[in-house]
Order: C-alpha cells, then structure tokens, then sequence
C-alpha cells in the first residue's frame, strides 16, 4: 500500500522518480524500489517523502484518519516494521518457490539421461527407408543430441540457483 500510495501521490504532484530523488536527496532507483514494493523507507525518509509530496505521513501509510504531528515516530516505526515484515514474508515465499522449482529442473534432467540411458539410442536399429520411420529418427536423434550437449549446463545453474536459494541457518 506504501509503495501504491507513494506513487500515485508523486505522479499527481506532477513529479518524476528524478524530481522526486533531487527533493529529498536520494538517488532515482530508492524511489522506484520504493514505488516498485521492493523496499521501504525509514522512518526520517518517509518524513522527508511526505514534506517533499506535501502530504501527511498518514496518507501515504494508507490511514484515513485526521493528520498525525511529524514527530510521532514511534508510530510510523511501528507501521514501517510491519511493511518490512510483510516484504520479508513476500521475499522468502519468492526464494522457496525459486528454490523448489529449481531443484525439479535438476530432477527432470536427471530423469531425462535415465530415460536416454536406457532407451539407448533405439533409432539406430530402425530401417531408415520409410520416410516416416526417417523423420522421427532424425527428430529423435537431434532432440538427444540436443538435450546431451545442453542440459549439463542448464543442471549446472539449476543446482547452483538451488544452493544459492536454500534457506540460511
């Protein structure tokens, strides 16, 4: 809702992400991390945000209630760790679905040169003079050919990305 909220206001201001970054001296990719959900501002920068939108710091956490003094920091330190809780909760789901969707690319691949393995190149035995038996058998054999040369690299990264994902202790 911050990030919805910081955007739609600085765009009715009539200001762009530069504009925005030059008022409160922040470089343009902090707004749009802010604007894209990716991060939040702390509490004195959130301040900075609604002085430089002319607005109060209660519209932009979403509150309809009457203007709060700039000085209540506790609670907007309050309602920004809860933003940070729920970006960190978005963060980790994202991390666990990569993490898992990695790991079945690597067992398919397996899975795959366990199936060539056994099949064991059948099409080398097949009589070639039918055209139909010809095209399936040089299908066949380029989508081995294929899959031999690239799946080791694409398991490579998978596993990589999968080690890289897992969960910290």
């Amino acid at each position: 809702m911050l990030s919805e909220n910081i955007k739609s206001i600085r765009k009715s201001k009539g200001l762009s992400q530069e504009e925005l970054a030059i008022k409160i001296n922040v470089v343009r990719q902090t707004i749009s991390k802010w604007e894209q959900g990716l991060s939040v501002p702390d509490s004195d920068m959130l301040i900075a945000v609604s002085e430089a939108l002319e607005t109060p710091v209660s519209t932009l956490l979403g509150e309809n209630i009457a203007e709060k003094e700039a000085s209540d920091l506790k609670t907007i330190s309050e309602k920004l760790e809860v933003i940070n809780l729920q970006l960190a909760q978005r963060q980790n789901s994202r991390r666990k679905t990569i993490h898992w969707l990695l790991i079945s690319l690597c067992i398919i691949i397996v899975i795959g040169f366990v199936i060539l393995f056994l099949l064991n190149s059948p099409y080398l035995n097949w009589n070639f003079d039918d055209p139909e038996i010809a095209v399936l058998g040089t299908v066949f054999h380029a989508f081995e050919w294929v899959f031999v040369r690239v799946a080791p690299a694409i398991f490579i990264a998978a596993l990589i990305g999968a080690i890289m994902t897992r969960k910290k202790p």
